[in-house]
């Protein structure tokens, strides 16, 4: 029986009287890459708090790896990389992962790999204040995975980088899946999660309108998928007559198709034989899905 790293069940937590987190439940199993999304102020860091035991819930259950937040089992069990990262600037990167890697009683040797995982081994003894911000949020990753944690939550954590930094990132983030341990990221670029993660959560003003993997939450939000036929000049219009619906572009014909009658509209694309040059498939966005599961629970509101 697989044990959950990461258990919330029925969790509220209100401020002023307005409910940020309401009645939200979920469990997250090991080797999980989970996103967490919502608009600002949807309740994500405030769960983030609650996990970690920054934060005390006004009801509701949560457990890390059978251990209550902020406990000191949970603690040596968790990593967490807020989306604004600050270190000492006098320290030097090197120094900070030493420093962090004694607080989590590890050898600091035993961190100094890292610096190289995230890239930055050759500014390693540089002050942490010439660091730029994505060097800084580099080092903060670096700093939440000393000790191999079993969940890791990271807000925000491509904040500041260059496209090279971001992959490297996931890269990290594949890593640490592989390894049996739980991701939960909360991010704001929804076409970086896309291929990475492989279930989303969606919260709208603090309540949980949305957790499944994505190829389910696309059926049920029963978004059109978007059929491109590529032809001839001289066969466009052919083509599109043929299909019985459809925009010509230039070379190619555009037509929607429900993902019920998907294998049907591609059969009867592939009767035109010689007539079709290649098909792309265009499967709706992770923002699609997003807006859609976001604007129903804004109208139910």
């Amino acid at each position: 029986m697989t044990i959950p790293s990461l258990t919330v069940r029925n969790v509220l937590k209100r401020f002023s009287g307005q409910m940020a987190v309401d009645d939200v439940s979920f469990s997250l199993n090991p080797g999980e890459r989970v996103a967490l999304l919502g608009h600002n102020g949807a309740g994500k860091t405030t769960l983030f708090k609650i996990i970690l035991g920054f934060l005390k819930s006004d009801g509701g259950d949560v457990s890390v790896l059978q251990s209550a937040p902020g406990s000191n089992a949970a603690r040596q069990a968790s990593a967490y990389l807020p989306e604004s990262v600050a270190f000492p600037p006098a320290l030097t990167g090197e120094e900070v992962l030493k420093f962090y890697a004694r607080l989590k009683g590890r050898k600091p040797s035993e961190a100094m790999p890292l610096l190289t995982r995230v890239g930055l081994k050759d500014a390693a003894g540089r002050r942490v204040g010439t660091y730029s911000k994505g060097m800084r949020q580099r080092l903060g990753l670096a700093q939440a995975l000393i000790g191999r944690p079993r969940l890791v939550l990271l807000d925000e954590p491509t904040t500041g980088l260059d496209p090279i930094s971001r992959q490297t990132v996931y890269e990290l983030i594949g890593e640490i899946a592989e390894r049996g341990a739980t991701v939960l990221l909360s991010s704001h670029a929804l076409t970086e999660l896309e291929a990475r993660t492989d279930r989303i959560l969606i919260l709208s003003r603090g309540k949980l309108v949305a957790d499944d993997v994505l190829s389910r939450l696309r059926a049920e939000a029963g978004l059109p998928i978007r059929l491109k036929v590529w032809t001839s000049p001289e066969s466009l219009a052919e083509v599109a007559g043929r299909l019985g619906r459809g925009r010509m572009n230039g070379r190619s014909v555009e037509l929607d198709c429900t993902s019920s009658d998907k294998i049907q509209t591609l059969s009867a694309i592939s009767s035109l034989g010689g007539l079709v040059e290649d098909i792309d498939v265009h499967d709706p966005s992770l923002d699609d899905v997003y807006r859609h599961f976001s604007s129903v629970a804004e109208k139910e509101a």
